[in-house]
């Protein structure tokens, strides 16, 4: 935002309320810098098609009240494509970052998200080469597509040095510290397919019990994760330690020092990839392939043989050295400001925007 601005961009952000816990939203704008929201839709949880038709229903007036040139969503969330439809039927162009990720697989909500955002961008920003070619081939003419690299990884580097140590984390969070120096694990689970299914959630609870005798794990569960446990009676012990949910700059210290890590998030293959963490990826498939390709990442699914032969393999040789994909050098916000403010003098109103200002 400060960067678009400095180009003489006026920029208003819009915060859907989506993600809704204080430790998961609140939080982060804190520690990341983030300015307060210009708008706040407060839409909370609810399933996908009522959450979507809210931010829709919310997002409708804020539009017509900025009128802005451009639409500017990020990800694969319930707010990236609600948002975007709006936009788009209003005739307002969108840009997409983190656009053309496909796990090709239609049965995850994130996925049908995805594809249809992209469908409907005008400018589409890209983290892999080969999200190009994902793009090509569902008909997205070339010259809207633009490899700039990962956004995330611009945050995880600018606020690295101020990552929370672990020891500092569990402490503030009431939980005894690790003796220093000793290896520990990090777990996160919240995909619907892993947390839902009571049979699926006991089983990967068990699997996660058993690495714990090999490797203290510390797990920031999730709200979703935690009502489910909850229902199931489980609890963590010194071990397996499980935790509210925790700010950036503590899951990015807990990651920054784990032996492993284990998730079925996104994000967090591309985090740990980028710190050369060893990541193990509970689920069948990702959208983040690079990360298999080039990084630390390895899918091994749900079957408890397959990620405790994992753990092991790592406990005994270190694991995926990997390497930084190209272009995840910090700097991909600068080039996603750079084809904005060029897109906008192209159309000439980086000049409108400019005008307005100098009146005022």
């Amino acid at each position: 935002m400060d960067r678009l601005r400095a180009a003489g961009v006026a920029v208003s952000l819009v915060h859907t309320g989506q993600h809704y816990d204080e430790s998961m939203s609140d939080s982060f704008f804190r520690q990341l810098g983030i300015p307060k929201p210009d708008v706040d839709l407060e839409v909370g949880s609810a399933s996908h098609a009522v959450q979507t038709a809210e931010i829709m229903l919310r997002f409708e007036p804020v539009l017509a009240r900025f009128s802005p040139d451009a639409v500017v969503v990020v990800g694969d969330v319930n707010s990236t494509i609600a948002c975007a439809l709006v936009a788009a039927k209003q005739e307002v162009p969108v840009a997409h970052i983190e656009a053309g990720l496909r796990s090709f697989n239609r049965t995850m909500p994130e996925e049908i998200n995805r594809v249809l955002t992209d469908q409907i961008s005008d400018l589409l920003f890209t983290t892999e080469r080969d999200a190009r070619e994902n793009l090509r081939r569902e008909g997205v003419s070339d010259e809207k597509i633009h490899f700039v690299g990962n956004v995330m990884i611009d945050s995880l580097f600018a606020h690295l040095e101020r990552a929370m140590p672990p020891g500092q984390t569990l402490a503030v969070l009431g939980r005894e510290p690790f003796a220093e120096g000793t290896p520990y694990g990090v777990v996160t689970l919240h995909r619907p397919s892993n947390v839902d299914d009571p049979d699926t959630l006991q089983t990967l609870m068990g699997v996660l019990a058993r690495v714990s005798d090999r490797l203290p794990l510390i797990f920031p569960v999730h709200p979703r994760t935690a009502s489910k446990l909850e229902d199931l009676g489980i609890e963590g012990d010194s071990r397996l330690v499980l935790t509210t949910p925790v700010g950036y700059l503590e899951m990015l210290g807990l990651m920054k020092d784990a032996k492993l890590v284990l998730t079925d998030s996104g994000g967090m293959q591309e985090e740990t990839t980028a710190l050369s963490v060893p990541c193990l990826t509970l689920r069948d498939n990702t959208e983040r392939p690079i990360t298999v390709s080039e990084g630390t990442n390895t899918i091994v699914g749900r079957d408890p043989a397959r990620i405790e032969s994992e753990v092991d393999a790592i406990l005994a040789t270190g694991g995926k050295s990997g390497r930084r994909p190209e272009l995840w050098d910090g700097k991909a916000s600068s080039r996603i400001r750079d084809v904005l403010v060029s897109w906008l003098e192209e159309r000439g109103k980086l000049d409108a925007v400019l005008e307005d200002e100098n009146r005022g």
